[in-house]
Protein backbone atom coordinates (compact mmCIF):
# COMPACT_ATOMS: atom_id res chain seq x y z
CA UNK A 1 0.00 0.00 0.00
CA UNK A 2 1.22 3.65 -0.91
CA UNK A 3 -0.69 6.06 1.57
CA UNK A 4 -1.30 10.04 1.62
CA UNK A 5 -1.53 11.72 5.16
CA UNK A 6 -2.85 15.08 4.68
CA UNK A 7 -1.49 17.49 7.31
CA UNK A 8 1.83 18.97 8.65
CA UNK A 9 1.34 18.95 12.72
CA UNK A 10 1.68 16.55 15.56
CA UNK A 11 -0.85 14.98 14.49
CA UNK A 12 -0.25 13.65 11.53
CA UNK A 13 3.63 12.50 12.70
CA UNK A 14 1.04 10.18 15.10
CA UNK A 15 -0.65 9.02 12.02
CA UNK A 16 2.37 8.16 10.34
CA UNK A 17 3.40 6.32 12.85
CA UNK A 18 0.99 4.53 13.65
CA UNK A 19 0.39 3.35 10.28
CA UNK A 20 4.27 2.16 9.20
CA UNK A 21 3.96 -0.55 11.62
CA UNK A 22 1.46 -2.27 8.94
CA UNK A 23 3.52 -3.95 6.97
CA UNK A 24 1.30 -4.37 4.01
CA UNK A 25 2.63 -0.30 3.75
CA UNK A 26 5.32 0.54 1.13
CA UNK A 27 5.70 4.31 1.24
CA UNK A 28 3.82 6.85 3.45
CA UNK A 29 3.69 10.21 2.03
CA UNK A 30 2.72 13.82 4.38
CA UNK A 31 1.97 16.43 2.31
CA UNK A 32 2.71 19.64 2.93
CA UNK A 33 5.05 17.84 5.18
CA UNK A 34 6.12 16.72 8.73
CA UNK A 35 9.93 17.22 10.19
CA UNK A 36 9.00 13.46 11.97
CA UNK A 37 9.57 11.90 8.79
CA UNK A 38 12.73 11.87 9.29
CA UNK A 39 12.42 9.64 12.35
CA UNK A 40 10.19 6.67 10.24
CA UNK A 41 10.78 4.23 7.74
CA UNK A 42 8.97 4.49 4.51
CA UNK A 43 7.78 8.43 5.24
CA UNK A 44 8.68 11.09 2.90
CA UNK A 45 7.39 14.82 3.27
CA UNK A 46 5.52 16.29 0.20
CA UNK A 47 5.85 19.95 -0.49
CA UNK A 48 2.06 20.14 -1.65
CA UNK A 49 0.35 23.70 -1.36
CA UNK A 50 -3.27 23.96 -0.18
CA UNK A 51 -4.26 23.30 -3.55
CA UNK A 52 -6.87 20.43 -3.92
CA UNK A 53 -6.22 19.48 -7.30
CA UNK A 54 -2.69 19.34 -6.50
CA UNK A 55 -3.11 16.45 -4.11
CA UNK A 56 -5.73 14.81 -6.59
CA UNK A 57 -3.02 14.84 -9.04
CA UNK A 58 -0.64 13.72 -6.60
CA UNK A 59 -2.06 10.84 -5.65
CA UNK A 60 -3.11 9.81 -9.33
CA UNK A 61 0.17 10.37 -10.52
CA UNK A 62 2.20 8.07 -7.27
CA UNK A 63 -0.39 5.82 -7.33
CA UNK A 64 -2.11 6.42 -3.78
CA UNK A 65 -4.05 3.68 -2.21
CA UNK A 66 -5.59 5.30 0.52
CA UNK A 67 -5.39 9.44 1.76
CA UNK A 68 -5.99 9.74 5.32
CA UNK A 69 -6.56 13.61 6.36
CA UNK A 70 -5.49 14.80 9.27
CA UNK A 71 -6.00 18.63 8.71
CA UNK A 72 -9.87 20.14 8.77
CA UNK A 73 -9.27 23.24 6.43
CA UNK A 74 -9.08 21.00 3.22
CA UNK A 75 -12.30 18.80 4.45
CA UNK A 76 -14.26 21.35 4.65
CA UNK A 77 -13.06 22.85 0.98
CA UNK A 78 -14.09 19.22 -0.13
CA UNK A 79 -11.29 17.78 -0.48
CA UNK A 80 -12.96 14.32 0.00
CA UNK A 81 -15.74 14.61 -2.60
CA UNK A 82 -12.90 15.98 -5.37
CA UNK A 83 -10.86 12.57 -4.07
CA UNK A 84 -14.38 10.85 -4.79
CA UNK A 85 -15.05 12.07 -8.42
CA UNK A 86 -11.76 11.23 -9.23
CA UNK A 87 -11.86 7.66 -8.05
CA UNK A 88 -9.10 8.05 -5.30
CA UNK A 89 -10.06 5.97 -2.23
CA UNK A 90 -9.77 8.77 1.13
CA UNK A 91 -10.80 8.56 4.62
CA UNK A 92 -12.48 11.30 6.24
CA UNK A 93 -15.43 13.32 5.85
CA UNK A 94 -17.25 15.27 2.32
CA UNK A 95 -18.27 18.77 2.50
CA UNK A 96 -21.63 18.13 3.42
CA UNK A 97 -20.25 16.33 6.26
CA UNK A 98 -17.34 18.24 6.97
CA UNK A 99 -19.84 21.80 7.86
CA UNK A 100 -20.18 19.81 11.23
CA UNK A 101 -16.76 21.63 12.08
CA UNK A 102 -16.91 23.96 9.51
CA UNK A 103 -19.62 25.91 11.17
CA UNK A 104 -21.05 26.36 14.56
CA UNK A 105 -23.68 27.62 13.55
CA UNK A 106 -24.90 24.90 11.40
CA UNK A 107 -23.39 22.16 14.10
CA UNK A 108 -25.58 23.82 17.12
CA UNK A 109 -28.43 24.25 15.10
CA UNK A 110 -28.04 20.26 13.83
CA UNK A 111 -27.48 19.56 17.88
CA UNK A 112 -31.25 21.48 18.28
CA UNK A 113 -32.48 19.58 15.77
CA UNK A 114 -31.89 16.01 16.54
CA UNK A 115 -32.38 16.78 20.53
CA UNK A 116 -28.58 16.24 21.17
CA UNK A 117 -27.82 17.82 24.63
CA UNK A 118 -25.93 20.90 24.23
CA UNK A 119 -25.71 24.72 26.00
CA UNK A 120 -28.31 26.91 25.34
CA UNK A 121 -27.22 29.84 22.50
CA UNK A 122 -28.22 31.73 20.33
CA UNK A 123 -26.54 32.90 16.42
CA UNK A 124 -25.64 36.24 15.18
CA UNK A 125 -24.20 37.27 11.79
CA UNK A 126 -24.75 41.03 12.89
CA UNK A 127 -22.74 42.86 15.68
CA UNK A 128 -24.76 45.32 16.86
CA UNK A 129 -27.69 42.63 17.35
CA UNK A 130 -25.15 40.78 19.13
CA UNK A 131 -24.23 43.40 21.87
CA UNK A 132 -28.18 44.56 21.58
CA UNK A 133 -28.13 40.46 22.50
CA UNK A 134 -25.42 40.44 25.47
CA UNK A 135 -26.92 43.95 26.92
CA UNK A 136 -29.72 41.42 28.36
CA UNK A 137 -27.83 38.68 29.00
CA UNK A 138 -28.39 37.94 32.98
CA UNK A 139 -25.92 34.85 34.02
CA UNK A 140 -22.27 35.87 33.04
CA UNK A 141 -19.59 34.20 32.08
CA UNK A 142 -21.28 33.86 28.87
CA UNK A 143 -19.10 31.75 25.77
CA UNK A 144 -18.88 33.79 22.78
CA UNK A 145 -17.50 31.81 19.16
CA UNK A 146 -16.50 32.24 16.28
CA UNK A 147 -18.75 30.02 13.86
CA UNK A 148 -15.66 29.24 11.42
CA UNK A 149 -12.52 27.64 11.61
CA UNK A 150 -10.44 29.62 13.75
CA UNK A 151 -7.60 26.67 15.03
CA UNK A 152 -8.93 26.35 17.92
CA UNK A 153 -8.75 29.80 19.22
CA UNK A 154 -12.01 31.13 18.34
CA UNK A 155 -14.35 30.58 21.70
CA UNK A 156 -13.89 33.15 24.38
CA UNK A 157 -15.30 32.88 27.96
CA UNK A 158 -16.45 36.36 28.97
CA UNK A 159 -16.59 37.24 32.26
CA UNK A 160 -18.32 40.01 32.21
CA UNK A 161 -20.72 42.35 29.57
CA UNK A 162 -17.40 44.62 28.90
CA UNK A 163 -15.71 41.27 27.98
CA UNK A 164 -18.32 39.91 26.20
CA UNK A 165 -18.64 42.69 24.14
CA UNK A 166 -14.95 43.04 23.07
CA UNK A 167 -15.10 39.55 22.29
CA UNK A 168 -17.60 40.67 19.50
CA UNK A 169 -16.08 43.44 18.50
CA UNK A 170 -12.27 41.35 18.34
CA UNK A 171 -14.63 38.75 16.67
CA UNK A 172 -16.57 40.24 14.03
CA UNK A 173 -15.62 43.92 13.51
CA UNK A 174 -11.63 43.44 14.15
CA UNK A 175 -11.74 39.98 12.35
CA UNK A 176 -9.46 38.62 14.62
CA UNK A 177 -10.05 35.02 13.01
CA UNK A 178 -10.58 36.10 9.46
CA UNK A 179 -13.75 35.02 7.70
CA UNK A 180 -14.51 32.72 10.91
CA UNK A 181 -16.01 35.53 12.46
CA UNK A 182 -18.95 36.60 10.15
CA UNK A 183 -21.04 34.47 12.42
CA UNK A 184 -20.46 34.15 16.09
CA UNK A 185 -22.26 31.54 18.34
CA UNK A 186 -23.50 33.08 21.95
CA UNK A 187 -23.75 30.73 24.11
CA UNK A 188 -24.35 29.59 28.09
CA UNK A 189 -21.06 28.95 30.18
CA UNK A 190 -21.26 25.03 31.31
CA UNK A 191 -19.20 24.56 34.86
CA UNK A 192 -17.30 21.18 34.77
CA UNK A 193 -15.12 19.33 33.13
CA UNK A 194 -13.92 19.21 29.31
CA UNK A 195 -13.48 15.25 27.68
CA UNK A 196 -12.56 14.67 24.24
CA UNK A 197 -14.25 10.98 22.71
CA UNK A 198 -12.66 10.45 19.36
CA UNK A 199 -14.69 7.81 16.92
CA UNK A 200 -14.62 6.54 13.90
CA UNK A 201 -17.72 6.20 11.71
CA UNK A 202 -18.75 4.07 8.49
CA UNK A 203 -22.48 6.44 8.42
CA UNK A 204 -23.67 2.90 9.84
CA UNK A 205 -22.15 3.37 13.34
CA UNK A 206 -20.24 5.39 15.56
CA UNK A 207 -17.21 3.63 17.44
CA UNK A 208 -16.10 5.60 19.96
CA UNK A 209 -12.17 5.23 20.73
CA UNK A 210 -10.72 5.61 24.16
CA UNK A 211 -11.47 9.46 26.12
CA UNK A 212 -8.65 12.15 26.63
CA UNK A 213 -8.24 14.96 28.41
CA UNK A 214 -6.97 17.93 26.68
CA UNK A 215 -5.55 20.99 28.26
CA UNK A 216 -6.19 24.19 26.26
CA UNK A 217 -5.00 27.95 28.18
CA UNK A 218 -1.30 28.50 28.03
CA UNK A 219 -1.11 29.05 31.24
CA UNK A 220 -0.91 26.94 34.49
CA UNK A 221 -4.44 25.89 36.44
CA UNK A 222 -6.09 26.94 32.73
CA UNK A 223 -5.22 30.40 32.81
CA UNK A 224 -4.37 32.76 29.99
CA UNK A 225 -4.66 32.35 26.30
CA UNK A 226 -6.57 29.53 24.39
CA UNK A 227 -3.93 27.76 22.32
CA UNK A 228 -4.57 24.58 20.23
CA UNK A 229 -3.62 22.42 23.52
CA UNK A 230 -1.14 22.22 25.47
CA UNK A 231 -0.78 18.47 26.61
CA UNK A 232 -3.24 15.67 27.02
CA UNK A 233 -4.00 12.40 28.77
CA UNK A 234 -5.45 9.47 27.95
CA UNK A 235 -8.16 7.86 29.52
CA UNK A 236 -9.27 10.89 31.14
CA UNK A 237 -10.53 10.00 34.59
CA UNK A 238 -13.56 11.69 34.57
CA UNK A 239 -15.41 9.45 31.74
CA UNK A 240 -17.19 7.13 34.20
CA UNK A 241 -18.65 4.44 32.93
CA UNK A 242 -21.83 6.64 34.14
CA UNK A 243 -20.55 9.61 32.32
CA UNK A 244 -19.92 7.15 29.02
CA UNK A 245 -24.06 5.63 29.39
CA UNK A 246 -24.93 9.63 29.21
CA UNK A 247 -22.86 10.41 26.06
CA UNK A 248 -23.80 7.48 24.16
CA UNK A 249 -27.66 7.75 25.04
CA UNK A 250 -27.47 11.84 24.56
CA UNK A 251 -25.08 12.90 22.44
CA UNK A 252 -23.33 10.14 20.29
CA UNK A 253 -26.65 8.31 19.24
CA UNK A 254 -28.98 10.82 18.09
CA UNK A 255 -25.88 12.10 16.09
CA UNK A 256 -25.51 8.90 13.84
CA UNK A 257 -29.45 9.48 13.63
CA UNK A 258 -29.00 13.02 12.37
CA UNK A 259 -26.39 11.92 9.92
CA UNK A 260 -28.63 9.09 8.48
CA UNK A 261 -31.37 11.22 8.44
CA UNK A 262 -29.45 13.90 6.57
CA UNK A 263 -28.44 11.86 4.17
CA UNK A 264 -24.62 11.90 5.19
CA UNK A 265 -22.76 9.18 4.01
CA UNK A 266 -18.89 9.05 4.72
CA UNK A 267 -16.01 6.98 6.07
CA UNK A 268 -14.15 9.03 8.98
CA UNK A 269 -13.88 10.05 12.31
CA UNK A 270 -16.25 12.16 14.46
CA UNK A 271 -14.73 14.10 17.38
CA UNK A 272 -16.78 15.04 20.41
CA UNK A 273 -15.53 17.62 22.68
CA UNK A 274 -17.75 17.52 25.62
CA UNK A 275 -18.49 19.41 28.77
CA UNK A 276 -19.24 16.77 32.27
CA UNK A 277 -21.16 19.00 34.38
CA UNK A 278 -22.89 18.61 37.59
CA UNK A 279 -26.21 18.42 35.65
CA UNK A 280 -25.17 15.81 32.83
CA UNK A 281 -22.93 15.74 29.85
CA UNK A 282 -23.02 18.18 27.21
CA UNK A 283 -21.84 18.46 23.85
CA UNK A 284 -19.84 21.90 23.27
CA UNK A 285 -18.72 21.00 19.63
CA UNK A 286 -17.84 18.63 16.89
CA UNK A 287 -14.56 17.86 14.93
CA UNK A 288 -14.77 16.08 11.89
CA UNK A 289 -11.27 14.41 12.42
CA UNK A 290 -8.66 13.79 14.37
CA UNK A 291 -8.16 15.80 16.97
CA UNK A 292 -4.56 17.11 18.26
CA UNK A 293 -2.59 16.85 20.62
CA UNK A 294 -5.58 14.03 21.38
CA UNK A 295 -4.59 12.07 18.91
CA UNK A 296 -0.60 11.56 20.45
CA UNK A 297 -1.73 10.33 23.39
CA UNK A 298 -4.78 8.03 22.02
CA UNK A 299 -2.97 6.10 18.97
CA UNK A 300 -0.07 4.78 20.44
CA UNK A 301 -2.74 2.77 23.00
CA UNK A 302 -4.55 1.22 20.01
CA UNK A 303 -4.02 -2.46 19.88
CA UNK A 304 -5.15 -2.66 16.45
CA UNK A 305 -3.47 -1.40 13.33
CA UNK A 306 -5.07 1.68 12.21
CA UNK A 307 -5.78 0.64 8.90
CA UNK A 308 -8.04 -1.95 10.17
CA UNK A 309 -10.46 0.67 11.13
CA UNK A 310 -10.12 2.65 8.21
CA UNK A 311 -10.85 -0.90 6.25
CA UNK A 312 -13.54 -1.93 8.02
CA UNK A 313 -15.11 1.88 7.82
CA UNK A 314 -14.74 1.64 3.67
CA UNK A 315 -16.47 -2.00 4.04
CA UNK A 316 -19.07 -0.60 5.85
CA UNK A 317 -18.19 -3.38 8.83
CA UNK A 318 -17.27 -1.25 11.89
CA UNK A 319 -19.73 -2.98 13.81
CA UNK A 320 -18.11 -6.11 13.55
CA UNK A 321 -14.61 -4.72 14.77
CA UNK A 322 -13.64 -5.39 18.32
CA UNK A 323 -11.31 -2.55 18.93
CA UNK A 324 -8.51 -3.42 21.85
CA UNK A 325 -6.24 -0.81 24.14
CA UNK A 326 -3.45 -1.51 26.04
CA UNK A 327 -4.35 -1.40 29.51
CA UNK A 328 -2.19 2.02 30.19
CA UNK A 329 -2.25 5.69 30.86
CA UNK A 330 -1.04 7.99 28.08
CA UNK A 331 0.22 11.58 28.94
CA UNK A 332 1.43 13.72 26.25
CA UNK A 333 3.23 17.08 26.65
CA UNK A 334 3.48 19.86 24.32
CA UNK A 335 6.95 21.54 24.44
CA UNK A 336 6.19 25.21 22.67
CA UNK A 337 8.16 28.42 21.33
CA UNK A 338 8.74 31.10 23.32
CA UNK A 339 5.96 33.89 23.05
CA UNK A 340 3.20 31.07 21.67
CA UNK A 341 0.55 31.42 21.38
CA UNK A 342 1.03 34.95 19.96
CA UNK A 343 4.41 35.89 18.47
CA UNK A 344 7.06 33.47 18.93
CA UNK A 345 10.22 32.78 18.36
CA UNK A 346 11.90 30.11 15.37
CA UNK A 347 15.04 28.79 14.51
CA UNK A 348 16.26 27.19 17.79
CA UNK A 349 18.09 24.06 17.59
CA UNK A 350 16.62 21.11 18.73
CA UNK A 351 18.64 18.79 21.05
CA UNK A 352 17.30 15.68 22.57
CA UNK A 353 14.85 13.79 20.30
CA UNK A 354 17.15 10.84 19.67
CA UNK A 355 17.46 10.13 23.60
CA UNK A 356 13.93 8.97 23.63
CA UNK A 357 13.71 5.29 24.60
CA UNK A 358 11.73 2.53 23.18
CA UNK A 359 8.68 3.12 25.46
CA UNK A 360 8.67 6.83 24.57
CA UNK A 361 7.52 9.11 21.97
CA UNK A 362 8.61 12.53 20.71
CA UNK A 363 5.79 13.87 17.66
CA UNK A 364 7.34 16.66 15.78
CA UNK A 365 4.77 19.21 15.70
CA UNK A 366 6.72 22.73 14.92
CA UNK A 367 10.31 21.86 13.56
CA UNK A 368 12.20 21.75 10.32
CA UNK A 369 14.71 19.29 10.11
CA UNK A 370 17.85 21.71 8.45
CA UNK A 371 21.17 19.91 7.82
CA UNK A 372 21.01 17.63 9.98
CA UNK A 373 19.38 18.75 12.51
CA UNK A 374 16.13 19.53 14.01
CA UNK A 375 15.32 23.56 14.61
CA UNK A 376 11.98 25.51 15.61
CA UNK A 377 9.70 26.63 13.13
CA UNK A 378 5.90 26.88 14.56
CA UNK A 379 4.27 27.62 18.05
CA UNK A 380 3.45 24.33 19.35
CA UNK A 381 6.94 22.65 18.74
CA UNK A 382 6.81 19.02 19.73
CA UNK A 383 4.92 16.68 22.17
CA UNK A 384 6.66 14.62 24.89
CA UNK A 385 4.27 10.97 25.05
CA UNK A 386 4.87 8.31 28.25
CA UNK A 387 2.84 5.89 29.47
CA UNK A 388 2.16 4.36 32.65
CA UNK A 389 -0.02 1.78 34.39
CA UNK A 390 -1.53 4.67 36.22
CA UNK A 391 -1.86 8.08 35.06
CA UNK A 392 0.66 9.19 37.67
CA UNK A 393 3.61 7.49 36.60
CA UNK A 394 2.58 8.26 32.82
CA UNK A 395 3.11 11.78 33.55
CA UNK A 396 5.90 11.27 35.65
CA UNK A 397 7.59 9.55 32.54
CA UNK A 398 5.96 12.26 30.46
CA UNK A 399 8.32 15.14 32.40
CA UNK A 400 11.34 12.70 32.50
CA UNK A 401 10.88 12.66 28.37
CA UNK A 402 10.90 16.45 28.73
CA UNK A 403 13.84 16.35 30.34
CA UNK A 404 16.10 15.14 28.00
CA UNK A 405 15.10 17.80 25.36
CA UNK A 406 15.98 21.07 25.01
CA UNK A 407 15.92 24.28 23.01
CA UNK A 408 16.05 28.13 23.84
CA UNK A 409 13.45 29.39 25.08
CA UNK A 410 11.12 26.04 24.98
CA UNK A 411 7.85 26.83 27.78
CA UNK A 412 5.40 23.80 28.59
CA UNK A 413 2.67 23.78 31.40
CA UNK A 414 4.06 21.99 34.06
CA UNK A 415 0.70 20.23 35.62
CA UNK A 416 -0.65 18.41 32.65
CA UNK A 417 -2.81 15.46 33.74
CA UNK A 418 -3.68 16.89 36.90
CA UNK A 419 -6.79 16.27 38.55
CA UNK A 420 -8.56 17.85 41.04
Amino acid sequence: MRVLIVGAGGREHAIAWKISQNEKVEKIFIAPGNAGAELLPKVENVNLSNNIDEYVKFAKENNIDLTFVGSEELLVAGIVDEFHKNGLKIFGPNKQAAILEGSKAYSKDFMKKYGIKTAVYEIFDNAEKAKEFLNNWKDFPVVVKASGLAAGKGVIIAQNLDEAIKAIDDIMIDEKFGNAGSQVVIEEFLDGVEASILSFTDSKIIVPLLSAKDHKKIGENETGLNTGGMGVISPNPYVTDEVFESFKNDIMNPTLKGIKAEGMDFEGVIFFGLMITEKGVYLLEYNMRLGDPETQAVLPLLENDLLELVEYSFDKKLSELNVIWKPLHACCVVGAAKGYPETYRKGDIITGIENASDNELVFIAGAKFENGKFKTNGGRVLNAVAFGETLDEAKKNAYKLLDKIKFDGMYFRKDIGRIK
